[in-house]
């Protein structure tokens, strides 16, 4: 383990690190930042990206021995005291472990959707701005074992921190792609085999009688316009069955059943 030690916030090794919520904002230039435990075993475990460095508060050094003995030998660990984590941050961390990681180049939904096999499961995402409800998804798209996620342009990056954070680290195990036109996507997963069925309170189907196609592209929206008028007059679609008087749910929770249902018929 190559751990080194960091004693002032200005430190040129760590730059990557400093000032957190505001690269939230302006972005990274093409990388990541990921925190926890769990996050950075995935991001080792899954190996889709490559970190570039970890940075660690002192006292958490010693429970992530087994962690980190997965990482590449030569990896910077660096190590620091809480004041002077929380300095090059700009915010506690409580977490205590910090890690950057490298993007890849941008894949196209033709070649990740060649990639797949015969049978799988697409999750489409449709102007889904909130980053916990994309990370919950992903969460959701890796307990139920589906193949992939295609966003739309309006749909926030999966690799903002706050969504790796909620989607404990599925976002760097789950293949995706994001960007271009919701009916593009939709129209080029057809002519990949995949059948959409969109999610809707006005389904005409029942999602619990839904026969699932050998390749099905589950299609999402936004809880409150949902998808757009002209995507959803093209597409089968199915409700999820709720109390009298209760039309909704969270999108996030509305996949993780619409999920369980593909993979109970599977």
């Amino acid at each position: 383990m190559n751990t080194i030690p960091i004693d002032d916030p200005g430190d040129p090794r760590i730059a990557a690190y400093r000032d957190i919520r505001e690269r939230d904002l302006v972005g990274r230039e093409g990388r990541f930042v990921a925190e926890g435990k769990v996050v950075l075993a995935t991001l080792f475990a899954a190996g889709r990206f490559e970190a570039e460095s970890v940075l660690v508060l002192e006292n958490r050094l010693h429970g992530l021995a087994d962690t980190l003995a997965a990482a590449p030998a030569d990896l910077p660990v660096y190590v620091a005291k809480s004041a002077v984590m929380d300095a090059i941050a700009g915010f506690p961390i409580h977490r205590g472990v910090l890690a950057v990681g490298r993007r890849r180049a941008p894949e196209t939904l033709e070649g990740l959707l060649g990639s797949l096999p015969a049978r799988a499961t697409l999750v489409v995402l449709v102007g889904l701005a909130n980053h916990d409800n994309v990370g919950a998804i992903f969460r959701n798209a890796a307990a139920f074992g589906a193949d992939a996620v295609a966003l739309d342009a309006t749909s926030c990056d999966p690799l903002y921190r706050k969504a790796i954070r909620v989607s404990v680290g599925a976002a760097l195990r789950v293949p995706f792609v994001r960007g271009g036109d919701a009916l593009r996507m939709v129209e080029t997963a057809r002519r990949y085999g995949f059948e959409p069925v969109a999610l809707s309170p006005a389904g005409v189907e029942d999602i619990r009688s839904v026969v699932r196609p050998e390749r099905v592209a589950l299609v999402f929206g936004t809880e409150g316009s949902g998808l757009p008028a002209a995507l959803l007059g093209s597409l089968r679609t199915a409700r999820i069955a709720m109390a009298a008087g209760f039309d909704s749910l969270n999108v996030a929770a509305a996949s993780a059943i619409a999920l369980h249902e593909m993979r109970r018929t599977d």
